[in-house]
This record gives C-alpha cells, sequence and structure tokens, in this order.
C-alpha cells in the first residue's frame, strides 16, 4: 500500500496517521496538512481499492483487514509508533488498530465514529445504496455532499460542489469495492472491547451531523476510559472541512495534550 508522507519537522516528531471515511481518499484532510505538518510527521493514504492505490476488495472485506494493511504499509516505510486521526469509517479503522495493535498506537482521534452502527445511520445507508442500485456511481456522489455538509455551506460552495462532484465520479472506487467497504463498516462492532483501548482518545464530533448522531460520539466517550469529547455546535458530518479553522484548533490541542514532544538537548556554556 503506498502511503504520502510529510517532511519530520524536527527529529523524533511524533506521527500523525490520517484515516478518512468511506470514500478511502487522503486528500479527504487537506485542509489539516498545514496545521499538522508545522507539528507532526504526517501520514496520509488512499485505502485499499481507491486512488493510488487500486485492487479489487475480496468479498467478506473485515474492518480487521484494513487495520492490517494499514498496520503493514506503516512498518514497512519504518514507522512503528503513531497516534491515527479517523473519520466515521477511518475512526473505525483506527479503533481496530488500537485494539490489535496497542504498542504501536500512541493516540486516537476520533471523528465523527461510533461504537456500533447506529439505526438512523444504518437507514441513511440504505437509502443511499438505493440510489446506487438505481442511478449508479453518478447519483451516490451527487447525494453525498447531502449527508456531508451543512445545507447553508453547501449553497455557498456551489462551484466547489459541481466540481467535487465531476471528481468523484472521474474517480469512483467502483460498487463491488465500495459496497464490500460499507459492508465492514455495518459489521464492525466495538461496544464490548471499548474498555481494552488504553491509549489517549480525544473524540469529536458535531451537534448538527446528519449522518451519525452526535449521541455515537457521547457513548464513544462514556466506554473509551480516560476518553475526551469535543462537541461542534456546526459543521456537519464533514466539519474538519466546512469549520476547519475550529476543528483544527480543537485537533492541535488534543494532539499536543496526547503526544509528547521531545524538547532540544540545550548545552549550558562553562
Amino acid at each position: 500500500m503506498k502511503l504520502t508522507l510529510s517532511a519530520a519537522p524536527f527529529a523524533d516528531a511524533p506521527v500523525v496517521v490520517l484515516s478518512a471515511g468511506l470514500g478511502g481518499a487522503g486528500s479527504y484532510w487537506l485542509a489539516q496538512l498545514a496545521a499538522l505538518e508545522a507539528h507532526y510527521q504526517v501520514v496520509r493514504y488512499d485505502q485499499r481499492g481507491t486512488g493510488n492505490n487500486p485492487d479489487t476488495l475480496p468479498d467478506g472485506y473485515r474492518m480487521q483487514d484494513m487495520a492490517a494493511e494499514l498496520h503493514q504499509a506503516l512498518g514497512e516505510a519504518g514507522i512503528h509508533r503513531y497516534c491515527v486521526a479517523g473519520h466515521a469509517l477511518g475512526a473505525l479503522i483506527g479503533l481496530q488498530l488500537a485494539l490489535d495493535h496497542p504498542d504501536a498506537v500512541s493516540g486516537l482521534v476520533l471523528v465523527n465514529g461510533w461504537l456500533t452502527l447506529n439505526d438512523h445511520t444504518r437507514r441513511c445507508f440504505q437509502v443511499r445504496e438505493r440510489l446506487l442500485q438505481a442511478g449508479g456511481a453518478e447519483a451516490w456522489v451527487q447525494a453525498q455532499p447531502l449527508f456531508l455538509y451543512p445545507a447553508d455551506w453547501m449553497a455557498a460552495h456551489a462551484p466547489r460542489m459541481e466540481a467535487e462532484d465531476a471528481l468523484a465520479v472521474a474517480h469512483f472506487q467502483g460498487e463491488t469495492n465500495l459496497l464490500r467497504r460499507l459492508n465492514a463498516l455495518k459489521a464492525a462492532d466495538f461496544s464490548a472491547h471499548a474498555m481494552a483501548i488504553q491509549c489517549p482518545t480525544l473524540i469529536i464530533c458535531s451537534r448538527d451531523d446528519l449522518l451519525v448522531p452526535w449521541t455515537c460520539s457521547r457513548d464513544m466517550q462514556q466506554a473509551i476510559p480516560g476518553s475526551q469529547l469535543r462537541v461542534m455546535e456546526r459543521g456537519a458530518h464533514a466539519c474538519n472541512i466546512s469549520e476547519s479553522t475550529t476543528f483544527n484548533t480543537l485537533l492541535l490541542s488534543g494532539l499536543a495534550s496526547m503526544l509528547p514532544t521531545p524538547t532540544p538537548f540545550l548545552k549550558e556554556n562553562v
């Protein structure tokens, strides 16, 4: 699996791995890069079967597979200790990594994620699947922003929405890959294992998220020992894009409290 690594801003800088949602594209995190790269070595990646990592996902593809692929790729890149910041599906990958490789995961940032699929979220995905079956990739892509952004933000960014739609259709991961990734997402259930997660954990959600109720993040915070919850009042599911300034402030503050930053050795004059 190909990874995109930023240059470390200083020796032994902590590593932050960014994991996107169902679309799987590392470019999802563009609004966070400048803020993060000043303090951390940042890793982005296109999930298997998307973008720079084309493949046909196998039948029975699981969350454990997504986590194992990423962990292996990081090891091959010489990265053995890292914090995962994941959005939705990416948050589930982070949870799986923290359970499967606790010695490797230094921290988690879980954005609009969940422990087990909420009935409301399941209904949203059922509607989107019917759109996919009836109208193909174009119908799926055109409906997607409705679940991602606040309505007024979409209206104010209409040209951007049109450009993103065209790009998403051109680079669509394929119906088979999408549905197999979606089935893995639906099947994942961390409710019985959340207590085993011991790394520092920051949970960020948006109260106006149409796709994933903010209460899912509240439930995560109550289940994961020592975790911290930050609730944004606005921003919807893709709050890191629509309200990036507010989100980045929360993200940097949380990472600073979780990740030890090496301090330069100062040699005293004698």
